[in-house]
């Protein structure tokens, strides 16, 4: 028969946790966290919280934004001529990737809430993959060609067929706004990653915990949300 432990009558404090950590992390065995009454209090609390961080995210790419509007209003020919040194078809093929990996990161937080842990973590899976072959389609494809012929931005430029002297400019706006948006794909596969590897080595996620899932899921959409808006404005706008 199996006995329970009774509290320590001189401490006062209940008996540990015998558990193990495995045991603890999957998912029918977590509770919410002891600063909040319920489990429902606590996601409500973290997804509001991912909202104002969200917010503040809007915020620093809406300066990105207006720093191109008010340069391209400026600088219209500059602003022509270094949209021409882009290849749309790369930026086309991106977003195409970007897309399928928003996709299977909405996937994965369905599969999290019905307990479909084989199919949560294959869609995590594609969705770190189509983060790492972004960012290997940038680096292959457009900053190495891009800076080796010397187009760099503000000083670094060294392109000598530029038709206008602003040029310079345009590559800091476009180094800045896809460099900025590239960081946020290594941010969003670093938390994807961390939620792969609990669903995997824990089995933590569930359909009564997901929020991790979710908020990951939720950062990840603002990614690619975000480069809807830069493909437009750097690759097809001239």
């Amino acid at each position: 028969m199996t006995t329970i432990d009774a509290p320590d009558m001189h401490s006062g404090h209940p008996p540990a946790d015998t558990r193990s950590k495995k045991e603890r992390l999957f998912w029918k065995n977590r509770g919410h966290s002891e600063h909040f009454r319920s489990h429902e209090e606590e996601f409500d609390a973290c997804k509001f919280g991912m909202w104002l961080f969200l917010t503040t995210e809007v915020l620093l790419f809406a300066g990105i934004f207006c720093a191109y509007a008010v340069f391209r209003t400026m600088y219209p020919e500059a602003w022509a001529a270094g949209s021409h040194y882009l290849n749309w078809k790369i930026g086309a093929l991106n977003t195409v990737v970007l897309l399928i990996s928003s996709f299977t990161a909405a996937m994965a937080v369905r599969c999290a809430q019905l307990d479909q842990q084989r199919w949560l973590k294959l869609n995590l899976i594609i969705t770190l993959v189509c983060a790492a072959l972004f960012v290997f389609i940038k680096l292959k494809f457009e900053y190495l060609p891009k800076l080796s012929e010397g187009k760099a931005p503000g000083t670094f430029f060294s392109y000598p067929f530029a038709h206008d002297p602003h040029e310079p400019l345009w590559w800091g706006v476009y180094y800045i706004g896809t460099g900025i948006h590239a960081l946020h794909v290594l941010i969003g596969a670093g938390l994807l990653g961390w939620v792969l590897y609990r669903a995997w080595r824990y089995k933590a996620y569930g359909p009564t915990e997901y929020t991790m899932v979710e908020n990951s899921a939720l950062y990840w959409h603002l990614v690619d949300l975000v480069w809807i808006f830069l493909f437009p404005l750097l690759y097809l706008v001239h």
